[in-house]
């Protein structure tokens, strides 16, 4: 840790800046006329990129995205693709939206049925076509999704939400226009906000972290735990929006070119178990597992010396002991809002299978140390 040999691949293109997104029709029709458009809940906040790309000449066929993709929703919006006769999908939200269009752009090609391809539930399989061509313009501060090679799609009847996952998902534009997430509401804001922060620190503590994740998330931590309680503090600072734009694709980056760790490892079954949103469970989990990896770092280790680091960067942002820094966060954030996971109708009883998933989740492989059931039971008691 770090390694010093590595590969790294992401989006064909990213543009990032203000303003960037009056762009996005003129560059979406040079990939394809016939354009599968993918939003979030609200099909208005859509209604500018629509209208766009119609005068850039584009046929648009529009899918909305209400929820955190599931299986259903996959499919449906497969199926309207193919009748469509789509040639590029473009995707205008959060995390959810851009996920739904990566999965629905690699699929409409695709001979397999979706099961084949899922991690976990599935088989696993690569692709056997490439994906369609694929503009992704995130609107929240989050996930990173405009950068990685994965989707993350809920499969109810496993009660988990597993990833849809190939190199060639990555998208061909990622479109990073940070006014698109000025008018996001504070519950969002910090929820996305959270899980910007934990998928630039897990990264770092990562076992497969390397020197380009490195150069990205030492910059991105301490920026983005600043940027977090500013635009906490005053929602129209739009430089603060900026920093948590690119905190985002620093994490999508980093996350795809070296990983994750436990808070991931347990969120993707928490979320499959109880469909509490993404975002805010990252944030409720994640000084729980911080505290957890540093009670098994060796002293004087690597990874001691970076969890000291990222002690050090949180106390500097909320202006406490770097001692404290942990417990602090939690503090902070439910100050902020955040509700704990009982208050997102996590069930005490699910705990258990949660924590058993956890262990074998993709997620997990690139945590620093090795947890048990039982200690990854204990972090979720404690966020309960």
């Amino acid at each position: 840790m770090p390694h010093d040999a590595f590969s790294f691949l992401t989006a064909g293109e990213i543009r990032f800046g203000r303003g960037g997104a009056a762009d996005a029709a003129a560059r979406v029709a040079t990939l394809g006329r016939r354009v599968l458009l993918v939003h979030g809940a609200r099909a208005a906040r859509a209604d500018w990129l629509n209208s766009a790309l119609r005068d850039a000449g584009c046929t648009v066929t529009a899918l909305a995205c209400p929820r955190e993709p599931d299986l259903a929703l996959i499919e449906a919006g497969v199926a309207l693709g193919r009748d469509a006769g789509a040639e590029v999908v473009v995707a205008l939200g959060g995390g959810a939206a851009l996920d739904t269009g990566k999965a629905v752009a690699a699929l409409i090609p695709a001979d397999r049925p979706i099961m084949d391809h899922l991690e976990v539930v599935g088989q696993g399989l690569p692709l056997d076509h490439a994906p369609l061509p694929f503009v992704a313009l995130p609107t929240t501060a989050g996930t990173g999704a405009e950068v990685t090679r994965n989707a993350v799609i809920d499969v109810p009847q496993a009660r988990r939400k597993v990833s849809l996952r190939d190199p060639r998902m990555l998208p061909d534009l990622a479109l990073v226009d940070p006014a698109l997430t000025d008018d996001l509401p504070a519950a969002q804001t910090l929820a996305s906000g959270l899980d910007a922060v934990t998928q630039v620190i897990e990264p770092y503590l990562s076992r497969r972290a390397n020197l380009m994740t490195d150069a990205l998330c030492r910059d991105a931590i301490p920026r983005g735990l600043r940027a977090l309680c500013s635009v906490m503090a005053d929602g129209t600072d739009a430089q603060a929006r900026d920093d948590m734009a690119w905190i985002s694709l620093c994490g999508g980056l980093a996350l795809s070119n070296a990983g994750l760790g436990a808070v991931h490892g347990l969120a993707g079954p928490v979320g499959g178990m109880s469909h509490a949103p993404h975002g805010a469970v990252c944030g409720a989990l994640l000084p729980g597992v911080l505290s957890a990896n540093a009670g098994a770092a060796v002293p004087g280790s690597v990874l001691d010396a970076r969890l000291q680091e990222v002690r050090g960067w949180i106390a500097a942002a909320l202006g406490c002991d770097a001692g404290d820094a942990f417990a602090a966060l939690a503090r902070w954030s439910s100050a902020q809002g955040l509700p704990r996971l009982g208050a997102m109708d996590v069930a005490r009883a699910d705990l258990p299978a949660i924590a058993a998933a956890a262990v074998g989740s993709s997620s997990m492989r690139a945590n620093p140390v090795e947890l048990t059931a039982e200690t990854l039971q204990e972090i979720l008691e404690h966020a309960m």
